[in-house]
């Protein structure tokens, strides 16, 4: 039997420099982020936490932002929708999904983002899709991803048919249409610098995405976004949308 989310994420703390944690961690007086636990829950169980999960220098400033308190595996009619705070997480989300086939190769991934998040990691995930270890993968999301580079390792495993890049204004004026697809959403396109694009053209294209997909990633990424601000964009995402979720 495969695990289940919270048999990996039980709440831990991430002290050494490594994944989200290296940034500017020399320079830092905090030298600690936490990565909370997943539970099974709805939209309102997704609450902010008190904890720092990303720590870096700004403008000389040492900014500890915290996440959620928890994260969620939301289940919605036949969608399986997970909503986490550092983007990264969604790497072993997708490999989770794969292993209890719920991926399957064969859809294109959107990616709506204010950032690619495809840089090249330090060191190579060398597994095999149909064998893959998924201790060592929670372990290689945690210790050696980041927020910037958890993207192309996922293509280079083979997860998706596609990768559609939603991150300017022509692709949401002009949205590709792929029919089935797996959405990947980054809250932080709803970020004040993103705001020269119509929040209600995002708002529409966003929840044509979450119709054509059953698996769907919500990163609230924080140091990004302000997270009160991301709640609330996920909340009207949300609220009203009408799926037919084949039930």
């Amino acid at each position: 039997m495969k695990k289940t989310l919270n048999e990996f994420y039980k709440g831990f703390w991430i002290e050494e420099p490594f994944g989200n944690n290296a940034f500017s961690y020399d320079q830092r007086i905090n030298k600690k982020i936490f990565v909370p636990d997943f539970i099974n829950g709805s939209l309102k169980d997704v609450k902010l936490g008190e904890q720092a999960v990303f720590s870096e220098i700004a403008d000389g400033k040492e900014k500890n932002c915290a996440g959620l308190k928890h994260f969620v595996h939301w289940r919605l009619g036949r969608k399986d929708i997970f909503i986490f705070d550092n983007h990264n997480h969604a790497f072993f989300i997708w490999l989770w999904g794969q292993a209890n086939g719920k991926i399957d190769g064969i859809d294109p991934l959107v990616h709506i983002d204010q950032h690619l998040d495809t840089r090249d990691p330090e060191i190579i995930f060398d597994q095999n899709l149909d064998q893959i270890d998924l201790q060592a993968a929670w372990n290689y999301t945690n210790k050696v991803l980041n927020v910037g580079n958890f993207v192309k390792p996922a293509i280079d495993l083979g997860l998706f048919s596609d990768v559609i890049m939603v991150n300017k204004k022509e692709s949401f004026s002009e949205p590709v249409w792929p029919g089935r697809c797996l959405l990947d959403l980054d809250l932080d396109i709803f970020a004040p610098d993103m705001d020269y694009i119509p929040e209600n053209t995002k708002i529409r294209v966003i929840k044509r995405y979450i119709e054509d997909s059953d698996f769907i990633t919500v990163a609230t990424s924080p140091y990004f976004i302000d997270q009160n601000l991301a709640l609330e964009k996920l909340r009207v995402i949300f609220k009203d949308i009408q799926v037919d979720f084949g039930m």
